[in-house]
C-alpha cells in the first residue's frame, strides 16, 4: 500500500477552481485560464505521503525555486507568471504560490545525473548500466561519473515510483526531436545548477525537471520545481566519499527515522507510517532551510519566505 495516510481536503477560493492535490502541491486554475500552484509543507517518503509537516517547506521550495529559475533565465525560460496571490486565498498562500501558465506538458521525468546513487546505483549493480546506458566497471555509491547522463523517467501517480526508462523510449513517445530538445536542455542546466552548487561548497548528485511547451509560441518551458531538495540530492561537497551513502540536504531524517526500530514501522507491512517526532520535524526543516542559505547566499527568515515583492513577467520566453 502507499500513498496518502491522510489526503487534505483543498481549500476553496473563489475564482479558483481545484484541479489537483499532489505530493506536495494543490493545483488550481484561475478565471484567467492560468495554474496557481500551492506548495504545501507535507512531506513524502517511500511512497507514503506522511501526516506530519514540516513547517516552512513549501515556502523554501516555492523561493528556492524562483531563485534558480533566475539563474537559469538565458538557458531555458520558466512558466512562472506572478507570485501575486489571487484575490481571496489565505495568507498561508503567501511565499508559496506562483502563477504560471498552462503548457502542454512533456510525460517525462528528465533527470540528469553527475554521480551514481539512488534507483541509478541499484539498476548499474545488476546491469553496469543506467537507463540503458553502458557505464565503466568499478563505481560504488557516490562514485562521480565519466560524464553527466541523461536518464528519464516516466512520471508515475502518487503512491507509486516513476520508473527509468531508455532515451529510445523516450523519442518514441514524444517524437525523436523533441527527445533530443529535452536531453540536451536537461544536461546544460544541470550544468550550470553543478557549477553554482560547488561554488557553494555542495555537489549536486542528481536532479529531475519537468518541462511543457507553450501552446502559442511552441517554445519548451521549465515547470514545476527546479534543483530544490525535493527535486534533487544536494551532498556536501567536504564530506564526500565514495563507497558509502552521502549526507543530504533532503529528508533523510525521516527516512532514518521510519526505517528505525523507534518509529516502529514496517516498511513492508499493510500500515501507513506513524506521525513524525517534533525533533525528527525540526532536524528536516533545519536541513531544508540549510539548503536554501548555502545555495542562495541569503539568511532564511520570515520575510525571506514570503517575496519582498510580486513578480511579474518571470516566464518570458
Amino acid at each position: 500500500m502507499s500513498g496518502f495516510v491522510e489526503k487534505p481536503e483543498p481549500v476553496q477560493v473563489p475564482g479558483l477552481v481545484h484541479l489537483h492535490t499532489g505530493k506536495v502541491r494543490e493545483l488550481y486554475r484561475d478565471e484567467d485560464g492560468n495554474l496557481v500552484m500551492v506548495a504545501s509543507d507535507r512531506i513524502s517518503a517511500y511512497d507514503w505521503v506522511l501526516p506530519s509537516e514540516i513547517p516552512d517547506k513549501g515556502r523554501v521550495l516555492t523561493q528556492l525555486s524562483l531563485w534558480w529559475f533566475d539563474q537559469l533565465a538565458d538557458l531555458v525560460p520558466n512558466h512562472v507568471l506572478s507570485t501575486e496571490l489571487p484575490a481571496g486565498a489565505p495568507a498561508d498562500w503567501v511565499g508559496r504560490t506562483l502563477v504560471c501558465r498552462n503548457l502542454d506538458m512533456v510525460p517525462v521525468e528528465c533527470v540528469a545525473r553527475g554521480y551514481l546513487t539512488g534507483s541509478g546505483l541499484t539498476e548499474y549493480e545488476l546491469t553496469r548500466t543506467v537507463c540503458g546506458l553502458a557505464l565503466p566497471e568499478g563505481l560504488v555509491d557516490g562514485s562521480e561519473l565519466p560524464a553527466p547522463i541523461f536518464t528519464p523517467a516516466a512520471k508515475a501517480a502518487v503512491g507509486e515510483h516513476d520508473e527509468n526508462v531508455s532515451y529510445e523510449e523516450v523519442a518514441r513517445t514524444v517524437g525523436a526531436e523533441t527527445a533530443a530538445l529535452l536531453r540536451q536542455t536537461t544536461l546544460a542546466v544541470y550544468a550550470r545548477a553543478r557549477d553554482i552548487a560547488r561554488e557553494r561548497g555542495l555537489i549536486l548528485a542528481d536532479t529531475k525537471f519537468e518541462f511543457g511547451f507553450d501552446p502559442e509560441s511552441g517554445v519548451l518551458i521549465a515547470a514545476d520545481e527546479v534543483l530544490t531538495p525535493d527535486s534533487s540530492r544536494f551532498w556536501p561537497a567536504d564530506q564526500w566519499e565514495p563507497g558509502r551513502a552521502q549526507p543530504s540536504f533532503d529528508k533523510q531524517f525521516v527516512r532514518d527515522w521510519l526505517t528505525s526500530p523507534a518509529s516502529g514501522w514496517d516498511r513492508g507491512g499493510e500500515l501507513p507510517p506513524p506521525a513524525l517526532p517534533r525533533e525528527v520535524v525540526e532536524q528536516t526543516r533545519a536541513k531544508y532551510v540549510e539548503a536554501y542559505e548555502r545555495l542562495t547566499g541569503q539568511t532564511w527568515t520570515a520575510a525571506t519566505g514570503i517575496a519582498d515583492a510580486p513578480r511579474t513577467g518571470a516566464a518570458e520566453a
